[in-house]
């Protein structure tokens, strides 16, 4: 099973930019599928974005699709979150997640379908 570090995040001011980045041990990670989801104060895990295991297809919620750009790069072991035009209801901590899956095509929004989780790293855009 991999682990799932997550350095950064960070403040950001409305309209500007942000990457996260999350680095998975292990050697495996081609047959991971990825994603990321974020919660913020008082409100339930949500759905972001997710990549399947080769890379060849995304999904993202419709809160973030147009501004946000997930992706992958099986070499480094990484999984990547581009915002753009990032808005105040952005702010939140966002997760990085894996599930081990032989399907090329599988991915998730329901956060109970992913087994390991990063740590968390908050992402703050003011106003």
């Amino acid at each position: 099973q991999v682990q799932l570090i997550e350095p950064g995040g960070g403040l950001v001011q409305a309209g500007g930019s942000l990457r996260l980045s999350c680095a998975a041990s292990g050697r495996t990670f081609s047959s991971y599928a990825m994603g990321w989801f974020r919660q913020a104060p008082g409100k339930d895990r949500e759905f972001v974005a997710a990549v399947t295991t080769s890379g060849d297809s995304t999904y993202y919620s419709d809160s973030v699709k147009g501004r946000f750009t997930i992706s992958r790069d099986n070499a480094k072991n990484t999984v990547y979150l581009q915002m753009n035009s990032l808005k105040p209801e952005d702010t939140a901590v966002y997760f990085c997640v894996a599930e081990f899956t032989s399907w090329r095509t599988w991915y998730s929004r329901d956060p109970r379908e992913y087994d390991v989780w990063g740590q968390g790293t908050p992402v703050t855009v003011s106003s």
